[in-house]
Formats: C-alpha cells, structure tokens, sequence
C-alpha cells in the first residue's frame, strides 16, 4: 500500500464506524481482561455467552477463587481449552489479589506476568480499557495487514510494529478494531469481500474478488 494511500484508506474506516469497539462484553477492566483471556481460540459470540453466565455470578477476582477451578470450569465449558483458561484464570487472581490489590494493572510489563495473558491481550487492555495507542495482532489483523499491504510481516510482532510505524496518529486509538472487524467480515481468509469494501480503492490486493 502507497504511504499517501494511509490517511484515506483510515478516514474511510473511520466514516462507516465512527466509534468502534470490541465486541466482547464487559462492564469493568477485570471482565475486560478475563473476557480476552477466555477469547484465544474462540469466537466473540462463543465467549459472551459464557461470561453472560459467569459474571453475574463472579465478577471480580476474589469471586472467582472462590468458585474454585470446578465450579469455573462449570461456567466456562462451552469455550474451547476451557481447562487450561480456567486455571489460567484462577492464577491471574490469586495473584491480582496478592500483588495488586484486586485491580488490573496498567503496566503491559505487570500484564504480561499474568498466566494466559501475551502480548496481544496485554495489547487490548491497554487499548481497550486505558486508551493507549497500542496494536494487538490477531488473525485478522496480521492476514489484513498482509493481504493490503498497509503493514507487511512474517509474524505477528513484525506486523503490529509496522503498524505502529504507518497508522497515522489520529487513528492509532481506534484501529485495530477496524481492522479486526474488517478482517472478521468483509477481508475474510478464504475468500475477501473486496465489492463491497469501503477500502477497496486504498488497497494493494489484486486482483480485486468481484461480485458473485
């Protein structure tokens, strides 16, 4: 993708959705993170309906040690890897209550120290619930980035760097959801859906998939 192609490739994300957001559910930083936490391998739509069970009933991480490893799992099954979430999960809160008072930190540093928590959910609480200009590279992200040539990489961290070096600042808050849910719906991987995208005209994919 041409540098002069960015700027209008972003304004035309930013005119169809002018306040983007993630799609999973969540009322408080703690259900953010447990929320994205629980996504890794799973759809959105397959995490909201767990949590909609579960939070209600624990909603903080002392709520959660205290349902114990079966009694989560029992909330969490329908998710994939549930096992191994679940006692992801409850590591994380022993230790947001042991070293953090109960709250998540703000570090990515802090964050990244959580069991089950990498780089990309770190990624997304600090976009997502403390507004920092970060990037977090899913598939969707990493297969756009590539497929557009707005940020190509062999790997998840080469793209989200180029990212951060071509994502014009005004932008940078909100981008990654566009780019997620333009990934999720209209850049799909097997066949992208390039008649009717609204970045089309910005974007280095050729030949362009035409209208069925």
């Amino acid at each position: 993708m041409k540098t002069e192609d960015i700027e209008p490739f972003f304004a035309a994300l930013q005119a169809a959705n002018p306040q983007p957001n993630t799609e999973l559910e969540y009322t408080s930083v703690f259900e953010l993170l447990t929320a994205v936490l629980l996504s890794a391998q799973a759809t959105d739509v397959g995490v909201n309906k767990a949590t909609r069970r579960l939070f209600p009933v624990a909603n903080t991480p002392q709520a959660i040690l205290d349902l114990g490893l079966e009694g989560l799992e029992g909330y969490i099954k329908t998710i994939g890897l549930y096992r191994s979430k679940a006692r992801h999960l409850m590591q994380t809160c022993r230790i947001l209550v042991e070293r953090h008072g109960g709250q998540v930190p703000r570090t990515r540093e802090a964050l990244e120290q959580l069991p089950g928590v990498g780089r990309k959910t770190a990624n997304v609480v600090l976009n997502v619930a403390f507004g920092e200009a970060t990037m977090a590279v899913d598939t969707h992200i990493f297969r756009v980035g590539n497929r557009t040539g707005l940020a190509p990489g062999r790997n998840p961290l080469e793209v989200e760097k180029r990212l951060l070096e071509r994502v014009p600042p005004q932008y940078m808050v909100d981008a990654h959801h566009w780019l997620i849910l333009l990934g999720r719906y209209v850049c799909q991987a097997r066949k992208p859906r390039c008649w009717e995208c609204v970045v089309a005209p910005y974007c280095g994919y050729q030949p362009k998939t035409p209208a069925p």
